[in-house]
């Protein structure tokens, strides 16, 4: 079984840390305090921590499957990767938390939802929702990365600075569920199937959250500040066509995550970020490691 693209990726688990950092977080931390964005980066980061350990463990079910030794070298990067994604942003998930968020009720929420789809559906079919999800994290990583006016949406530096890490890292290891999937043997149909679905479903599911959470906030009550959010919201990089399109894409026949090429992009933000000069070195508890 071989994958079914031939890039070498470096992979890398980055031993990093944002907690001390994220202790003055204030509770409207999105650019100009904005309500709606920063309820939208609570509910992304709550989801995060056991969304990360079930795409882990619906690779890790078909490790054992993968001869090919640079993609059994890319598994190993993406399980240390997505392990230190979850742990970090359950750092966030506590501080947004004391800020009133309800982070923590999301979390054992999706917990108990994966763990029972887990029970129901067979591997396969989880690890063809972790290659769709991967998509979707992708997509907007490569936004992320790309923009800088999606950047300045996060506000505070220091939840800029973590989800800049975890864009890089996705972008890093963003075909490996894919090709794993592939190279067990998984169907177009269950793969297109899979995506149809949480293209919307996910959508919907996020939405429905963030307005739970919006309605648990008093800020959301105070005159002319719901609405002001809605009008920025609308016009931010995140609804533009092309993001619904780039996932759209994922249908195509013979696509391949490589298919959009994040190679300069990666190489750019590596060195921005864990350079020489960079940014997030100080954060790093010990040199990051190289993938397995």
């Amino acid at each position: 079984m071989t994958p079914t693209s031939s890039t070498q990726r470096t992979i890398p688990t980055r031993r990093i840390s944002f907690e001390a950092s994220l202790q003055d977080l204030p509770k409207h931390f999105a650019a100009d305090g904005d309500l709606i964005l920063s309820h939208l980066a609570a509910a992304l980061s709550a989801l995060f921590p056991d969304g990360e350990d079930f795409f882990v463990r619906s690779v890790r079910q078909y490790r054992d499957r993968i001869t090919d030794p640079e993609l059994k070298r890319q598994v190993a990067g993406f399980i240390g990767q997505e392990a230190v994604h979850g742990r970090e942003h359950r750092v966030l998930n506590d501080r947004l938390a004391q800020l009133g968020y309800p982070t923590k009720q999301v979390e054992r929420f999706t917990r108990w939802g994966l763990r029972t789809r887990e029970r129901i559906a067979p591997p396969r079919a989880n690890l063809a929702a972790t290659a769709a999800l991967e998509h979707f994290t992708a997509t907007l990583a490569e936004l992320l990365l790309r923009s800088g006016e999606t950047r300045a949406l996060f506000g505070h530096d220091e939840v800029r600075n973590l989800f800049l890490w975890h864009a890089l890292e996705e972008s890093e290891h963003k075909a490996v569920a894919f090709d794993v999937y592939k190279a067990v043997g998984g169907s177009e149909r269950l793969r297109v199937w899979t995506m149809n679905g949480f293209r919307y479903g996910f959508v919907a599911g996020l939405a429905v959250q963030i307005t739970v959470s919006l309605l648990l906030d008093p800020a959301t009550y105070r005159k002319g500040n719901l609405r002001r959010s809605w009008r920025r919201f609308r016009r931010s990089p995140l609804l533009q066509r092309h993001v619904w399109d780039r996932l759209r894409d994922y249908n195509r026949p013979d696509f391949h995550p490589d298919d959009h090429d994040t190679t300069a992009l990666v190489e750019q933000w590596r060195a921005e970020l864990f350079g020489e000069q960079g940014t997030l070195n100080t954060k790093l508890a010990s040199p990051s490691a190289p993938a397995a």
